[in-house]
């Protein structure tokens, strides 16, 4: 019995002794860890215990040596999802792997990018990051300097087959199966953190798309405006050039994208209080229309791209830009130029004049809304509408600024006459 109390008590001291010297250790990690006055911190939680601790004090800390070796082989949960840790010590390197995983960003809205796996590895000397990003076939580089207030990373992909990065998304991407894609791929990125404030500069050479079979599409016979006499609609009729202002002012120079609309629409989506800008070109929100439908997604941005790239070689400009005239939503029930001009003005569409011309094409970034707005006040977004106006083309100065004014002064009654049997998303009825 005195040899089991003995043992008993030497028990409890060495549990006692393990307690402080693991408290110990905690205010240790504390002192070291807890973040200066205006420094990127972060909140990290050991069981009840929960703690305040500088972000780059952390990563240091993950990256020492010895302690990278007591993570390895350990697993995290993170908001991308369950991020596997190991540690390479004869290259000195930490490297976290999730599969799968997801990638958030207000850049793009609410739907998040689903990828089967993902890779980053991490070397630090002193203050300076290293490492690669990398998921399939795509592997990127990345560098920064660690500061107590923040990691600007700067990160690059070298050229890269545009197949190879579709690729990681085939399960979304139904196309990938029979689609042949060429074309490189680079880009030159920063991500300040913690702002996460992306900037991106994105270059795609010699992309080429075949085998989707746009070539068809220009045979396609929209169903809006069913009933009404067969649109005469030009490229440079007003209605045609009203929309090009509106929706694409480089839909003639472009091939099917615009990467200098992409990127301005990145950067602006990351405003906390931002309205999403799209970027799509007209033959993007062709196929949109005919084929993706409205879902926001990336995903859905990237089979729009194929589709735009190759109909821009199988049915060029003039057939694009028909095809958008003939399908695109005008609210309400209302789609297609030739039902919209009769819906609202009583009219043949090649008739309108200028200001009904840029009325309708101001619509045209929230049809529903803005026929709602027309119906209740008489009015539509007046800055739209003015914006459109000062970018028609080919007109002059004084001429667009005489037009605007007479937009400022209109409010007209929309007729909101029954046309047809559009509606307000035609996704490809037509092809169907």
């Amino acid at each position: 019995m005195r040899t089991l109390f003995r043992a008993l008590r030497i028990t409890a001291i060495a549990a006692l002794i393990l307690m402080l010297a693991l408290f110990a250790m905690l205010l240790g990690a504390r002192a070291v860890l807890r973040p200066a006055p205006g420094d990127w911190s972060t909140t990290v939680r050991t069981g009840p215990i929960k703690l305040e601790v500088g972000v780059a004090a952390l990563i240091q800390w993950g990256t020492t040596p010895w302690i990278a070796q007591q993570l390895h082989g350990h697993t995290l949960p993170t908001r991308m999802g369950d991020v596997h840790v190991a540690w390479d010590a004869t290259r000195q390197e930490l490297a976290l792997h999730c599969r799968p995983c997801v990638v958030r960003s207000s850049s793009w809205g609410t739907e998040p990018v689903r990828l089967a796996e993902a890779r980053m590895t991490v070397q630090r000397k002193a203050t300076e990051l290293r490492g690669t990003l990398s998921s399939g076939a795509v592997t990127a580089l990345w560098h920064g300097t660690l500061q107590p207030k923040g990691l600007n990373l700067h990160i690059t992909l070298p050229d890269t087959p545009v197949r190879d990065a579709y690729a990681l998304f085939a399960a979304a991407i139904p196309e990938l199966a029979y689609a042949q894609i060429d074309g490189t791929v680079a880009v030159q990125a920063t991500l300040e953190l913690p702002a996460k404030t992306l900037t991106v500069q994105p270059r795609l050479q010699g992309m080429a798309v075949s085998g989707l079979g746009t070539e068809t599409w220009g045979l396609a016979q929209s169903t809006c405006g069913r009933g009404l006499p067969a649109s005469q609609l030009g490229a440079d009729s007003l209605l045609a050039r009203a929309v090009i202002a509106a929706e694409d002012q480089r839909f003639y120079e472009h091939t099917g994208f615009d990467l200098a609309e992409m990127t301005q629409a990145l950067h602006s989506n990351q405003a906390e209080d931002a309205t999403l800008r799209g970027a799509s070109t007209l033959s993007q929100q062709v196929a949109k229309l005919l084929v993706t439908g409205g879902e926001r997604s990336p995903v859905r941005k990237l089979r729009e791209l194929l589709y735009a790239v190759e109909m821009e070689q199988t049915l060029g400009k003039a057939r694009i830009l028909r095809l958008y005239l003939d399908h695109a939503p005008w609210g309400a029930t209302v789609c297609g130029a030739q039902a919209a001009a009769h819906a609202y003005f009583g009219k043949p569409a090649d008739q309108l004049t200028a200001a009904q011309a840029v009325w309708l094409a101001a619509m045209l970034h929230n049809p529903a809304l803005e026929a709602q707005r027309w119906k209740s006040t008489g009015q539509i977004n007046q800055a739209r509408a003015q914006w459109v106006a000062s970018n028609l083309r080919p007109m002059k100065k004084a001429q667009r600024a005489r037009l605007g004014n007479e937009i400022r002064t209109i409010n007209w009654t929309p007729i909101a006459r029954s046309v047809g049997q559009g509606t307000d998303t035609p996704a490809g009825l037509a092809l169907q």
